[in-house]
């Protein structure tokens, strides 16, 4: 059970004393000449950039502060935020500057340390907290990072709650309300939590031996993971399993499964699992060394639910990145598959809207509120393990027999103009390119333009029917991006 600390004040509350409001407090936090940009700050999950251009202390108070006003007027409950980061090197001064302006806000402020994302979400849930809070660039590279926010149900903080936490930082005329100066408390032991939870969402089943390996990519459940799977049994084996700072997602991880594509063959093994920098999403590895995509997790977990009648209307939700042989093959059992834009989020609301229990993105991050309230990599991949444990087949015999995916090329143009990446739409010349793509290949095939609402990439994806046909137009539309590009 969790247990609230004993309040005290100590060195530890300094940071956030040196901020104490001023008689009018509206005008400490506001006006301070941030070179901020035209655009939106809050993108498909959270504030996101490289540190030290978008990102630094400053601006990180500032959004603690805004976010500390808005989670006190909105939230419905009155207890802390939950504070968690991953493992790059900026990561604590985030934390340090978001504490700040949080307890200067008057919030409580329970700081984990390094965590999954999942686990701040988790914890949000089942404190009565305000809403949580997670640094971390998910599968950025190291110079990089980010600041996501959760309400007090552990999901995405709304978007209309994020517009006010961006117009306080902008100076708008926002409420503030009366201050008094917050606590903040080392909290790490309360990751233990967490972890008991994800083994009893597996209601008995053991992992016994499973030869397993996890690639950790050097991110937030580097010291998680390994944990998890031994205690369920499984005989592990892991790959860049510490948390390193500066290698955090480089050559590996789930963007780079090459490392264990080979482990899971060297040690034959019974599967693999790969996950980003803050563990909320995951990729697997059969034992034959293939990579097991979100499209084959949401395929094979949506068959097993289905026959235990856990399924609502047999539907899935995926994104506009689900592979069309994924969709075919689903609807020919029966199923039904709705589409939304790329982003866990828009993956949620859907969710919501229809009663679903199953959704998630060809990216590997999965939700299933049978057991989790958000996207969670190591929850993931342990229903996974055990989904492959009670099938008496193999992961690679499980995938034999569901489906066989079309063509699907994707490729990053990057663009680091910030407005030019965000407004590709108005391009006409690319829009014909599009538009031309589309109508030669019909009915046998898909086109998907779209600017990354996480890195600096404008991603081209194109699907057909065959290689040769899903070649020629994505390397016909990555060259129309790159003249955009250079206009």
């Amino acid at each position: 059970m969790v247990q609230t600390p004993s309040r005290h004040r100590g060195s530890e509350f300094q940071a956030a004393n040196s901020v104490q409001p001023a008689k009018r407090p509206e005008t400490i936090l506001v006006g301070n000449n941030l070179p901020l940009p035209n655009t939106k700050l809050f993108g498909t999950d959270g504030i996101r950039g490289k540190v030290g251009e978008l990102l630094n202390a400053p601006l990180a108070m500032q959004i603690g502060f805004w976010a500390g006003q808005v989670l006190r007027q909105n939230s419905p409950n009155q207890g802390p935020v939950i504070l968690g980061q991953d493992s790059r090197n900026s990561s604590d001064m985030l934390a340090m500057a978001l504490s700040a302006g949080l307890t200067a806000a008057g919030l409580e402020v329970w700081n984990l340390g390094l965590c999954p994302t999942p686990c701040v979400a988790y914890l949000a849930s089942v404190t009565e907290s305000m809403g949580g809070v997670m640094i971390s660039a998910s599968h950025n590279p190291p110079e990089d990072n980010g600041i996501k926010f959760f309400g007090a149900s552990g999901t995405k903080l709304s978007q209309h709650l994020q517009e006010q936490i961006e117009a306080g930082i902008r100076g708008a005329k926002v409420p503030i309300a009366s201050l008094t100066s917050g606590y903040h408390h080392h909290r790490p032991e309360l990751v233990k939590d967490y972890a008991t939870s994800l083994e009893g969402s597996l209601q008995g089943v053991n992992l016994r031996g499973m030869r397993i390996v996890l690639d950790l990519a050097w991110g937030a459940a580097a010291r998680l993971g390994e944990a998890v799977f031994a205690q369920m049994g499984a005989d592990v084996i892991c790959l860049h399993n510490s948390p390193d700072g500066d290698r955090i997602n480089v050559n590996c991880g789930s963007t780079h499964l090459d490392s264990l594509q080979a482990a899971v063959l060297e040690h034959n093994a019974d599967l693999g699992f790969a996950f980003d920098g803050d563990a909320d999403r995951v990729l697997g590895v059969d034992n034959q060394g293939r990579s097991i995509d979100g499209d084959y997790i949401l395929y094979l977990w949506g068959k097993n639910l289905r026959q235990r009648e856990q399924l609502p209307e047999n539907l899935i939700i995926s994104t506009v990145m689900a592979n069309l042989g994924f969709e075919r093959a689903w609807e020919e059992l029966g199923g039904k598959l709705i589409r939304t834009a790329v982003g866990d989020q828009h993956v949620h609301a859907e969710m919501e809207r229809t009663g679903a229990m199953l959704g998630g993105e060809q990216s590997g991050h999965i939700l299933c509120p049978h057991y989790g309230i958000g996207g969670d990599g190591l929850l993931t991949a342990l229903h996974m393990a055990s989904l492959v444990r009670e099938s008496g087949e193999s992961l690679a015999q499980l995938v034999d027999g569901s489906f066989e995916t079309y063509p699907q090329l994707l490729r990053n143009v990057r663009v680091d103009d910030r407005e030019k990446r965000l407004k590709w739409q108005e391009c006409e010349a690319l829009q014909g390119a599009i538009a031309r793509a589309k109508t030669a290949m019909g009915e046998e095939g898909r086109v998907l333009v779209r600017a990354s609402g996480t890195e600096p990439l404008i991603r081209v994806m194109v699907e057909a029917s065959s290689a040769e046909l899903a070649n020629f137009w994505t390397e016909n539309l990555v060259l129309a991006v790159q003249k955009y590009h250079t206009i």
